[in-house]
């Protein structure tokens, strides 16, 4: 696979779309608007900087990333292509819908695959007509600089399928793990209610959010806390995907605490709002 569709420009969309051609493969990169694809290869550009700048990377190899993708507003572009990668809103409706079109007009053997990191993979596969070439590919934000791909296999996912996303993750120097189509996967299925149970020690004033992010600094071995990571994934990151446990599980455990809603309600998002459990 050599021509990769990768579809959202933002945090996730970008940084696959970098790592793709990091890694030696022609990228298209769409997006709703010029403005938005434009910020993002702003943001590729800056982070391949970076690499220039402590000697992991030449100009030129920069110059030649950055050649390698190409921008695009309208999701025909991803005609023609071995593999998309959707980086979309965490919304089973707007990826259904997308992947619905997309089967549509790409190649037949093209496998359409999913950042979404709790959403059901047979949901959006059953909005097509080749659910065993539709397939789960979890990347870990900052994509660039984390290994893991969790490769999730909806209940149609091809042997075959499976084999090459696992291939091409390898060769864009992943480390991809096989995980089956259940809510939240393994990663957020584990990560998710320990930082809600974090927010519920805030709300009910256990400690301060520096505390609680010490405590599992120091006495987890965490690099980050809780609350910090929270902030950096988004808080309505956070809240789409403890909602999308608690109804795919049924199980109250993972009921999004109040503290968390009202933030997010307020728009007090983290890190990309200026503001969340700290202040950027």
């Amino acid at each position: 696979m050599k021509n990769i569709v990768v579809i959202g420009a933002g945090t996730m969309g970008n940084g696959i779309a970098h790592t793709a051609a990091v890694s030696g493969l022609d990228v298209k990169l769409i997006d709703v608007s010029d403005q938005l694809v434009g910020q993002a290869i702003d943001t590729i550009s800056a982070n391949l900087q970076r690499g220039v700048d402590k000697g992991r990377m030449s100009a030129d190899e920069k110059q030649s990333a950055l050649g390698r993708i190409r921008p695009a507003t309208d999701v025909a572009a991803a005609a023609g292509a071995d593999l998309v990668v959707e980086a979309i809103i965490e919304s089973l409706g707007p990826k259904t819908q997308l992947f619905a079109k997309l089967d549509e007009i790409t190649p037949p053997d093209c496998i359409l695959a999913s950042n979404t990191s709790s959403i059901s993979i047979t949901k959006i596969g059953a909005a097509t007509k080749r659910p065993d070439k539709v397939i789960g590919m979890h990347f870990m934000n900052p994509v660039p600089v984390m290994t893991l791909v969790e490769v999730i296999r909806g209940i149609a996912t091809s042997d075959d399928t499976y084999q090459r996303v696992e291939q091409l993750a390898k060769s864009m120097g992943k480390t991809p793990i096989e995980v089956n189509d259940y809510p939240g996967f393994v990663s957020n299925r584990v990560l998710m209610p320990m930082i809600n149970e974090a927010i519920f020690a805030l709300y009910e004033g256990v400690a301060t959010p520096q505390a609680i992010d010490g405590v599992m600094k120091l006495g987890m071995n965490h690099p980050m806390g809780p609350l910090t990571l929270a902030d950096f994934i988004g808080l309505d990151v956070c809240l789409a995907i403890l909602r999308v446990l608690e109804e795919g599980f049924g199980d109250p455990k993972y009921r999004p605490c109040p503290l968390l809603v009202k933030m997010v309600d307020a728009g007090w998002l983290g890190r990309k709002s200026g503001r969340g459990f700290y202040k950027y």
